[in-house]
């Protein structure tokens, strides 16, 4: 395990299959740098010579593309600043941009716990950091989308609000036994 004066970052990452994980350590003196993902290690260099620079790789079951940019502070050259990221964007700008295109519920379900993510811009549906197969129809005011939960029927409703000014033109809600369920907000 690392000393802790060399984790230097972690984020994380909300992708529709989950919550991911990055920490990033990079040791100073011994030009080392370690990537974790989900605790589970993608990237060892040992004494690396320059300490500035950007490492690359993905993260979770999209392959998310990711770079973490290590750049100098200041004039003397002996403190960093670490940047992430992710998708070709900066790591504030990509939270900002997933909670506008994902919505999330989290819910019991035959004693075991769920986590529902609606991709609006493609409309999949994933459960438990898989892609489900659903089944889509109209309806007198939006559409409903099938799937299941473990064993149990549920399903996306999308109306309209009526006000396309608000930016929330479509509603979308997750209904499993005839009940709402409140949208969780990671």
């Amino acid at each position: 395990m690392a000393s802790s004066s060399d984790l230097v970052a972690v984020w994380e990452v909300h992708l529709p299959d989950g919550i991911h994980t990055i920490e990033f350590e990079h040791g100073t003196t011994s030009g080392k740098r370690v990537l974790r993902v989900d605790k589970k290690e993608v990237m060892r260099r040992e004494w690396m010579f320059k300490l500035v620079g950007t490492e690359t790789f993905t993260v979770g079951g999209s392959e998310a593309p990711c770079t973490i940019k290590i750049e100098p502070v200041g004039v003397g050259g002996f403190s960093y600043e670490y940047s992430l990221e992710v998708a070709g964007k900066p790591y504030k700008r990509f939270v900002e941009t997933q909670s506008k295109i994902m919505k999330t519920w989290i819910l019991p379900v035959d004693g075991a716990m769920y986590r529902v993510v609606l991709e609006k811009d493609t409309l999949d549906i994933w459960v438990n950091g898989d892609k489900v197969e659903m089944a889509g129809e109209f309806v007198d005011d939006g559409t409903e989308t099938h799937f299941t939960i473990g064993s149990e029927p549920a399903m996306v409703r999308a109306v309209s609000s009526g006000n396309k000014r608000s930016g929330q033109g479509i509603v979308h809600s997750l209904v499993v036994h005839d009940t709402e369920v409140p949208e969780y907000t990671e």
